[in-house]
Formats: C-alpha cells, structure tokens, sequence
C-alpha cells in the first residue's frame, strides 16, 4: 500500500508546485532537503527525492538524502535497500558512510556499525565524523579501550574538537583498572600562623563496571601537630547520562582533620559538550557543618571552563564560596594547564580544618596554577601553586602561598 501511495504521490508532485517537469534534479533535491528540514514533512522529501532519482539515477547525494529519509522515519528496511546499493556502486563518499553507519548504529547492529566505519576511514582517513562515531559505537558497549584509541586518533587530526576532548576525559577514567597515587602539599603562611602545614597523600584507585572507588590515606602536619585521615569516596553510574559522587571521611586527629566527613553529589552530562552536579558536604569537628555546593561545567574546543559555588547556611547568615576554573588541553585527558580563581574555602581546599572556626565567613581571595601531563599514558605528573589573601580576623589579612605535586600509576 506504502508503494502504491508514494507512486500516486510522485505523480501528483510531477503537476504540483513543488515540482514541475521542467524541475531538474538539483532543483528537485533542493525542494526535498527544504520541506524535509523547514517542514519536517519527510513523506513529501521522500516522493521529491525518488523523483530525482528518476532522472538522475547516479546522484549519489540524492541516494544518501533518501536513506537518511528512511531512517528518520523508521523504515530501517527500505533505507538499508538504499544504503546497499550504494555499496555495490563502490560510493566512498563519507556523508555515506556516516548515515549508513549511523543507521546501523542506532538499531543496536553495533558490529555491523564498526564495519561500515572501518571501510569508510580507509576511504577518508581523516573523517571527524567518522573517528568520533566509531568512539560512539564503541562507548556504547563499554568497549572504552577502543573508543579511546577511536578518540585519540580523532585527536590526532584535530586537537580542538569539542565532543571529542569531552569524550576523552570520559573515558579517561574507564579506561584502567587500577590507579596509584602520591599527593604533597606545603602551605606557607606570612601572618596567620608560625609553621608551615605540609600534608601527603596517598590513594589507590579501582575501576568497575558499576563505578570507580577510591581508597585515601592523610598525613598532615599542622599547627606543629600530626594527624591523619581516611577516606573511601565512589563515583556508582547511574546511567549513561547520570553518575553520583559519595564519600566519607574519618580521623581521630581533630583539629588537624573534621573527625567525620561526608558527602554525595549527583552529576549530569548533558547535551552540548555541557556538565552539571548538585550536592551537598558535611563536616563534623565539635559541631556539624552542612555546605550545599552546586557546579557547571562546558567543553569547548581544548578548553573546559568550570564554576562551582558552596552555600553554607546558618542562623545568621548565608555564607558563599565560589570557584572559577579554565583548563587548556594539550594533547590527552591527563595533559593540560589549568587557572582557577575565586573567593572563599571549600571543604575540597587543604585548609578545611578552618571551617571549625567559622572564618570562611571572612573575606579569602584565592587565585592559582597547574600544568598536568603524562607520559605513555600510565604516568600521571602535576605540579601547582596557589595564592590566597586571607582574612583571618576582622579587618586583618594575611597571605598564605601553597605549593603542591603529584604522580598516578596507571596499571
């Protein structure tokens, strides 16, 4: 009946004004692509595209128009028809092998996908298109290993596009299973206090199906008194949109460190290179502490800009912290520059322990530097420093300057 109905459709649009029989094929495509785009009316596209066709039968963009056609409206069978015999004409146009691996793609035949993808990069190697919807395939079936080399080469040719560079970081957490790593900080301070804080790190990372954990051991040095902390923290996937942040914390240093923390956020990857989070913090030195903190976050080229606040009501007032960062990547997930400035202390900050004393009601200035990089992938280097002008009483202020560095082992 289909059959019927667009033949009888063909011929009314032969005597109609979206066509007459002087239209050429060009002008006959052109009137397809504007009713299928401005009109969304695709069973029209599809009758002006088969006119087409009739006088020109070699027109390969027409041909691929008419499948992507069939795809849009589900008609999975008459586009693979189109699609086919695109492929015994030995097309090697990449728009071809987008739509047809797309269409194979979105109907779960992801082999099949990766099939048409790999004869398509022998014929445009240097496809974005295609190297990014190869990454795509392979995502989706938790393949990251070869999404990520898909990435990578996508990378390769162009260092500034956007989805990939987000796909990238993505990935860069699935794509081990273990992860090592040594953390040091030095905190010197003009004004505020005598000695300098020194604090290390270590941690061990543990990538599963249902989210990574992370094991963390503290060692602090502050005030002239030592301390320590643990810490398990765990990001569980909800979804392929959806992924949580939990964590808790304990030491039985207090003063050095909160002697409970904890926290959970739910964090969104959203359309358009786009990320957001919404949460909440907890500390408990004598008293608890609850900060709410909220994130947005969006990729752009080799750039990833970030601004997070944290919002800590109590009886009087509202106190507010907030945070800009900017990343500038380099090459990898692992290598880049990175520049943050903002105002006030968050319970991430090395400096936490201030928060009993309620000075993050003060004005703090904060503004610093990092460079990332790695080598063979599995060794992970930072180095950075930060400064901050802090009030640390009512009408006094002191500088406090901090140096910090870093090594992961991937294994």
């Amino acid at each position: 009946m289909k059959k019927y109905f667009s033949f009888l459709l063909v011929i009314v649009i032969s005597f109609s004004g979206y066509g007459q029989e002087s239209d050429s094929s060009d002008e006959l495509f052109q009137k397809a692509r504007t009713v299928a785009f401005d009109q969304k009316d695709y069973v029209t596209a599809i009758a002006l595209s088969k006119q087409a066709l009739l006088l020109s039968p070699e027109y390969t963009d027409i041909s691929i128009f008419l499948g992507r056609l069939y795809t849009w409206t589900d008609n999975w069978e008459a586009a693979r028809v189109v699609f086919k015999d695109l492929d015994l004409r030995e097309v090697q146009d990449e728009d071809y092998f987008v739509a047809y691996a797309s269409l194979e793609y979105w109907n779960d035949q992801n082999e099949k996908a990766i099939e048409i993808i790999d004869k398509g990069l022998k014929y445009n190697p240097r496809s974005e298109t295609l190297w990014l919807l190869k990454a795509k395939v392979y995502n989706g079936v938790d393949n990251y290993a070869g999404a990520q080399k898909s990435v990578d080469g996508l990378l390769a040719i162009n260092s500034t596009n956007t989805e990939a560079r987000e796909l990238s970081v993505r990935l860069n957490e699935l794509t081990s299973k273990n992860q090592i790593g040594l953390t040091y900080n030095l905190s010197h301070f003009d004004k505020q206090f005598d000695d300098d804080w020194h604090i290390m790190g270590l941690s061990y990372k543990r990538n599963t199906k249902y989210g990574s954990v992370i094991l963390k051991g503290n060692f602090a040095n502050k005030f002239a008194s030592n301390g320590t902390q643990v810490e398990l923290e765990a990001y569980p996937k909800l979804s392929k949109i959806f992924y949580m942040y939990v964590g808790a914390g304990y030491s039985n240093d207090v003063g050095i460190f909160p002697k409970y923390r904890t926290g959970a956020s739910l964090n969104a990857n959203l359309p358009r290179s786009f990320e957001a989070e919404i949460g909440y913090r907890h500390l408990y030195f004598s008293e608890n502490l609850f900060l709410y903190t909220a994130s947005v976050g969006k990729y752009y080229k080799n750039y990833w800009f970030n601004l997070r606040t944290y919002i800590t009501p109590d009886s009087k007032n509202i106190s507010q912290s907030y945070t800009g960062t900017v990343r500038y990547y380099t090459k990898g997930a692992d290598d880049y520059f990175a520049f943050q400035i903002g105002t006030g202390i968050s319970p991430e900050d090395y400096r936490s322990n201030l928060l009993e004393n309620y000075t993050y009601k003060l004005k703090t200035f904060k503004m610093g530097a990092e460079y990332n990089f790695s080598i063979k992938k599995v060794n992970i280097f930072s180095v950075g420093a930060m400064y901050f002008n802090q009030e640390y009483q009512p009408q006094k202020k002191g500088n406090q300057y901090d140096l910090s560095l870093g090594y992961s082992r991937r294994f």
